[in-house]
């Protein structure tokens, strides 16, 4: 597995990132691996290369941190993995216990670091935006923790471009950790960063860790579009069902599952494949639940689309007027 910096700092990652909002509880999602079959996963991962692992407190309500948290005790060596997690989603009652206050910062750290098992965490992240954050607050909140040694280095998920560059600009200005990495929304057929984020990115020298590449299963092929979702997550996650089915985006998907078989590849490869070729993307973040997704985006990243290829799935793509 190939390596890459991750931006303008020091920590390398692998190319490909494994995301661990499949682990935990299937009460939580029906999809969720339980312990066991996690543990199988991400050995199988390590194995094959796969350094960077990214979680959440918020998946499965803690739990996510609590099986990696075991299977860096247990399995895979802690000082060989990049370990990411991320904050700002509720965890509890109150208006407290979210978004990005320093005391919300400071005691999510810190009860992360007790589920994940470990000393410190690799790349702390905020999640899901309050675009009402304060922004210096949030800022000196993640270089306190850097500070003290509880994590090493900063990252952001889906802001505003504006507010992004803000919460930059603020960090250089007072000497306050730098932010390294950006997680974004980023597939064929969701391509609305880059308007503002990507250009940003390249310019400030952000890695960037983009989710959902593969549109959460929209882009695997024509059993999980329309009524012939045939995976457990095609039928029941709702954000794939929110996110993605315009008639622009099923044309986009079928055109992909057209192309794929001229390639002899999965139409999943196909469109990974075209995330990791993108200016700027360090280590797209994907979700398997089995070591076959392992094997098939870790040969995604050997694979190149014909550029006439790339073009005409690029001309089918149509903005979204509301982002």
């Amino acid at each position: 597995m190939e390596n890459i910096r991750l931006g303008k700092s020091g920590l390398w990652a692998s190319r490909l990132s494994l995301g661990a909002m499949g682990f935990g509880d299937p009460s939580w999602r029906s999809w969720v691996l339980d312990y066991d079959l996690a543990v199988a996963l991400s050995k199988f991962a390590f194995d094959k290369g796969i350094i960077l692992f990214d979680t959440c407190d918020f998946y499965s309500q803690g739990e996510s941190e609590k099986i990696l948290g075991r299977i860096l005790t247990d399995i895979i060596p802690r000082n060989q993995v990049v370990l990411a997690t991320k904050v700002g989603m509720p965890m509890g009652p109150g208006p407290n216990n979210r978004g990005y206050s320093r005391k919300h910062i400071l005691s999510a750290v810190d009860a992360s670091l007790k589920r994940l098992n470990v000393d410190y965490i690799d790349l702390i992240q905020s999640h899901i935006w309050d675009p009402a954050t304060n922004i210096e607050e949030m800022v000196e909140a993640f270089d306190a923790v850097v500070r003290s040694g509880k994590a090493l280095y900063v990252g952001a998920t889906d802001m505003p471009a504006w507010q992004f560059y803000k919460a930059i600009q603020f960090a250089r200005t007072n000497n306050l950790t730098a932010f390294s990495t950006m997680q974004n929304h980023y597939n064929l057929v969701w391509r609305e960063d880059e308007k503002e984020i990507f250009p940003l990115c390249l310019e400030e020298g952000i890695g960037m860790l983009p989710y959902s590449p593969m549109g959460r299963g929209f882009l695997c092929g024509a059993d999980r579009l329309g009524s012939n979702r045939s995976t457990e997550r095609a039928r029941t996650d709702d954000w794939t069902q929110k996110w993605y089915g315009r008639p622009t985006d099923k044309a986009i998907a079928n055109r992909l599952v057209e192309l794929a078989k001229g390639y002899g590849q999965s139409p999943a490869k196909l469109a990974l494949s075209w995330v990791l070729n993108r200016p700027g993307v360090h280590s797209p973040i994907i979700g398997a639940r089995l070591n076959s997704h392992i094997n098939d985006a870790i040969s995604a990243v050997e694979m190149r689309l014909d550029d006439e290829h790339v073009a005409e799935l690029e001309k089918m793509y149509v903005p979204r007027m509301n982002n």
